[in-house]
């Protein structure tokens, strides 16, 4: 077996495993943000996969003002720990600041795709539901979105009846993650 045999299939699980539930601790951060309602069947996913380790946290870090620092907190470890488990495979020379700046921009990436694909899963819901069923999964999306696309449609002019603002608010994200990761990933 070549020495590299097994560090592609490590490096995949460490990332898909990471990144799922990185992605559920981001959801719990943006369910405080976005004020999901508690009784929602996803929220109390969530809240159930991501209790435990956000308790114990909590008797440490404080909340500061409406933010859950525990949860931030989490989110950060569980990135820092993925990082450092993917530097074991690849010749990164990993220091207490090129750990915090990789960290950061998995966080920024996560908070970026997250975003992009509840922006695309909210359009494809507005094709495909009926008006008058109930999904659980829209009333979360939407307020989740909304601080980001209620300001696009105020500058838009009105297009007819064709909503816009999702094309232009991904265009954002995606040159705003192009602005901000080289940032974050200066030397690297």
């Amino acid at each position: 077996m070549p020495n590299g045999y097994l560090t592609q299939p490590a490096l995949f699980l460490i990332d898909i495993l990471f990144g799922i539930y990185m992605a559920i601790v981001a959801l719990r951060i943006i369910m405080q943000w976005a004020q999901w309602e508690y009784h929602n069947p996803l929220v109390q996913i969530i809240i159930k996969v991501t209790q435990t380790p956000v308790k114990f946290l909590r008797q440490f870090i404080p909340a500061w003002g409406k933010w859950d620092m525990a949860t931030i907190v989490l989110l950060l470890v569980i990135a820092s720990i993925k990082i450092m488990l993917i530097s074991m495979f690849n010749p990164i020379s990993l220091n207490f600041i090129t750990l915090f700046q990789l960290t950061l921009a998995d966080i920024f990436s996560l908070f970026i795709t997250l975003f992009s694909a509840s922006i695309i899963i909210q359009v494809i819901l507005s094709w495909v539901q009926p008006h008058n069923s109930y999904n659980p999964i829209t009333p979360l999306i939407s307020s989740m979105n909304k601080p980001l696309l209620r300001p696009i449609r105020q500058l838009l002019p009105d297009m007819a009846g064709l909503d816009l603002s999702p094309l232009v608010a991904l265009l954002g994200l995606q040159l705003f993650s192009m602005l901000v990761l080289p940032l974050l990933t200066a030397q690297f």
